[in-house]
């Protein structure tokens, strides 16, 4: 099986840098026929078999995985650290994230200390947020302290939520 890997939330071993164009249509300027001020489900992005650009040694396409990315970085904004005013992907604690052909999500994440009062509840917050996003088929949440964290590894807007700067 193959893996699509990501550190830190940035692909390793994929295509990057490709931009994305913004169509007239999607820029605000409503198509003929399309009706104004209705919301439509968002199309997904295309399939290797739908004309996407396919990812050596994966069946998903860069699309896909780029969405299936984006996705999961978004549900794991969502879990927020009971002691810091941040949640877990700004303050740096999820350290690996592989998205399997499969559609299956692993990820190795740490806590900001071993003896932290919700270590053994929040890999269980970290899966329950990425199996709620569309097409994820199955998350295994790995909990690992090597690395051990420290606060370089918070982002800027982490550091600027508890007052570093």
């Amino acid at each position: 099986m193959s893996e699509n890997k990501f550190i830190d939330g940035r692909p390793v071993g994929g295509q990057q840098g490709e931009e994305s164009e913004i169509s007239p249509a999607s820029a605000g300027e409503p198509s003929p026929g399309e009706s104004v001020g209705v919301q439509s489900a968002p199309k997904p992005p295309p399939s290797v078999a739908e004309g996407g650009t396919p990812i050596p040694g994966s069946t998903l396409s860069a699309e896909e995985l780029d969405q299936l990315q984006a996705d999961i970085i978004a549900a794991l904004k969502t879990v927020e650290d009971p002691e810091i005013p941040s949640d877990i992907y700004e303050l740096g604690l999820i350290y690996k994230i592989d998205v399997g052909d499969n559609r299956n999500v692993d990820i190795d994440m740490t806590l900001t200390a071993p003896g932290c009062p919700v270590a053994g509840e929040m890999p269980g917050w970290v899966e329950n947020a990425v199996a709620s996003v569309p097409g994820v088929s199955g998350v295994n949440v790995k909990l690992v302290f090597d690395p051990p964290w420290d606060m370089s590894r918070m982002s800027d807007e982490a550091r600027l939520a508890i007052g570093m700067f």
